[in-house]
């Protein structure tokens, strides 16, 4: 066997069904609901900071963990959201997005041969990066439509190998918000068994009502092993500036630090001021705007996926709905989205995607974080499929 040949651990595909629809969406000129990009404006406080940044000659490394503005930032909205005080200096870090703080994190607290839980429908990246480094995803699935958690499911699922729960709330794909009642379960399975918590809060700003965004770490005894990860891509809408963040003990951050260091060295450095700004300066009532700005396009969406006959799943939070992909035609979920896209222009992303081998193959994922033209575009395309 030649040397020269990719490692066990990269996949046969090395594209996503997400990143494939994108492309085939460019190729074609139509609208693209199939990235999780939040297409609206970005603040201006938010972008005249970078800028003036770039200007003032913030274009060099900075620390590993991120300039201490952005942490005494990210800190003080800590300490107004969730009555929590944190040491900026060894409870806080600016990541390279929060992809960025999963990964370094994953490196820093797990081992090979671990397991992790994660839950169905899944973001197919935080799977990916537990098997990059020969962690395995235990995937337990949330109740089919309603999305609920069984706390008996997820207990049968633990054995001596288990060190992590993964939770992604609001959730993507799916939009699920967790409830107190399911994560104070999840919390006292992951004292009981002495586990980590990964909480993705990447969607924490986007809960429409009836819902209300928790942080694990909040709840007794969570604060100790709970890894906090969110950022600023889609509540600024800068999801190519690569800033995210990480809330953890003081235990742990310096293993995460290391790694972070190793494999993104810090985030972009003027970005960072830019982001510090936004937390800085934007009132709360530019973050209640955002919620209802979105649950707006929520409603307009599933509105037109409701005409076009492809049924939805309302979301809790997020800015994704699941629709059911029954009408159209072909097999499988990618080649369902493939004929929905030659039939009215708009790209989704296949459910399997978010799902096991075999589970999905009915569902499309679509992503309705867009400026109102284009969303207007994509749900008059979306109800002529009937006549297509």
């Amino acid at each position: 066997m030649s040397k020269l040949r990719t490692s066990a651990l990269a996949p046969g595909s090395v594209q996503s069904e997400i990143r494939a629809m994108s492309l085939l969406a460019d190729e074609v000129g139509g609208i693209n609901m199939a990235q999780g990009i939040c297409d609206t404006e970005v603040p201006l406080v938010v972008r005249e900071a970078a800028e003036s940044a770039i200007d003032e000659g913030h274009n060099i490394y900075t620390r590993q963990d991120g300039i201490l503005r952005l942490r005494k930032a990210i800190a003080a909205d800590w300490q107004r959201r969730n009555a929590i005080t944190l040491d900026p200096e060894r409870e806080v870090m600016v990541t390279s997005g929060a992809t960025g703080a999963f990964y370094s994190a994953a490196l820093a607290l797990l081992d090979a041969g671990d397991e992790a839980i994660l839950f169905e429908p899944l973001y197919g990246y935080h799977a990916g990066t537990l098997r990059s480094m020969s962690v395995t995803p235990v995937i337990v699935p949330l109740t089919y439509g309603s999305w609920a958690l069984d706390i008996d499911v997820v207990r049968a699922a633990i054995t001596p190998k288990t060190r992590l729960i993964v939770i992604n709330t609001p959730s993507n794909p799916a939009g699920k918000v967790f409830t107190r009642t399911e994560l104070q379960a999840l919390a006292e399975l992951a004292i009981e068994h002495d586990l980590f918590v990964f909480s993705d809060e990447i969607y924490e700003h986007f809960v429409y009502p009836g819902h209300e965004h928790i942080s694990i770490a909040t709840l007794p005894g969570m604060r100790s092993r709970t890894i906090t990860l969110s950022g600023f891509s889609k509540t600024f809408s800068v999801t190519g500036w690569r800033v995210g963040s990480l809330v953890a003990d003081a235990k742990w951050t310096p293993s995460i630090g290391y790694f972070h260091d190793l494999t993104y060295v810090c985030a972009p450095a003027p970005f960072q001021h830019g982001c510090a700004a936004g937390l800085e300066q934007l009132p709360p009532s530019f973050y209640t705007g955002l919620a209802s700005d979105h649950e707006a396009k929520r409603a307009k969406t599933l509105a037109a996926l409701t005409d076009a006959g492809l049924t939805p799943h309302t979301p809790d939070g997020a800015y994704y709905i699941l629709a059911d992909a029954t009408p159209l035609n072909g097999t499988t979920a990618a080649e369902k989205a493939r004929d929905l896209l030659r039939r009215t222009g708009v790209a989704a992303v296949a459910g399997s995607a978010f799902f096991r081998k075999g589970g999905g193959e009915n569902l499309l994922r679509f992503c309705y974080a867009k400026r109102d033209v284009d969303l207007d575009d994509a749900c008059s395309r979306l109800r002529g499929l009937k006549d297509s």
